[in-house]
């Protein structure tokens, strides 16, 4: 049963995720927009196997957020919902029927959905640690949702109406090898220690849409991220682990739970705090040469 939903997917280099994504979100899309950066592998040609895809070459403007609002802006849309999903995700039976059978009943006053994600990792569902936690908009009616303009871990924003939260999950199931996901997670690392830098020094490197806000969910999950960025280097990264993997009990997803802990809530964290030490170090209270450095070092303009 296909909705009235257009699904918009962000691409790079996407080949080994690219076809499961579209053999789920396809048969229940209108329309699937893939926005490609463009890629040097199969992605495009994938695609173009599947009838209801358009492709659209647009170059990367340095973030996710700026090219998911360049899709927003400039291709057509033309039904009433739109999709934002990743190529390494996919939605879980049970939520698109649940979707079928809520989405066109929803009300006028209804102008987003908050969807809970999952996790795989190393081909394995985890259950345990903060995975199942997060909520996020990931659908909305045309018109009435942005991408915070944020360098890393941008959520959609919402310009008025309800939220009303979905039962069922999405997943995370990123297949790449352990190598491709830590040079992933280096880029990544760049982008968060920015971040936190410029909330340091002032130097405002995300912005909302003026009348857009987060829905409650997003809202609790910056306020999480706000705290944590006060909380001392490194020893937080070291605090959060523990959290995570222990008191979360993170441990009963086995070697995988383990990996994933140690490689996305403590070496990746610590990396992000290394990268901000070290600017620091190099540029100590000086603003203006921490947008110097950030530029130099990362290729980031702020």
């Amino acid at each position: 049963m296909k909705l009235d939903l257009t699904t918009i997917i962000l691409t790079y280099n996407e080949e080994i995720h690219i076809r499961r994504a579209l053999e789920n979100v396809c048969p229940l899309s209108q329309k699937v927009i893939v926005v490609d950066s463009p890629s040097t592998d199969r992605t495009q040609e994938i695609c173009r196997e599947f009838d209801n895809v358009e492709v659209v070459v647009h170059a990367y403007p340095g973030n996710q957020a700026e090219q998911f609002n360049w899709a927003l802006d400039h291709c057509a849309i033309d039904t009433e919902w739109v999709l934002r999903l990743d190529a390494d995700e996919y939605l879980y039976p049970e939520l698109v029927v649940e979707l079928e059978e809520k989405l066109p009943q929803l009300p006028k006053s209804v102008s987003a959905l908050s969807l809970s994600r999952a996790r795989c990792f190393m081909g394995r569902r985890l259950r345990h640690g903060i995975v199942n936690s997060v909520r996020l908009v990931r659908l909305f009616r045309k018109g009435m949702a942005r991408s915070e303009q944020r360098l890393m871990d941008e959520q959609i924003a919402v310009l008025g109406g309800e939220v009303v939260e979905m039962e069922h999950q999405f997943v995370d199931d990123n297949r790449l090898p352990i190598g491709a996901f830590v040079r992933k997670h280096d880029n990544y690392a760049s982008r968060e220690a920015a971040l936190l830098l410029c909330k340091e020094y002032g130097l405002g490197a995300d912005s909302v849409t003026q009348g857009a806000s987060l829905s409650k969910a997003g809202g609790a999950k910056r306020s999480q991220k706000d705290l944590y960025a006060r909380m001392p280097l490194f020893w937080r990264a070291l605090a959060y682990f523990v959290y995570r993997y222990v008191v979360k009990l993170g441990f009963l997803d086995g070697k995988e739970g383990f990996c994933w802990d140690f490689f996305q809530g403590l070496w990746y964290r610590m990396l992000v705090d290394c990268k901000v030490y070290e600017a620091k170090k190099a540029c100590g209270s000086d603003a203006e040469k921490i947008k110097e450095y950030l530029l130099a070092h990362y290729n980031i303009k702020v």
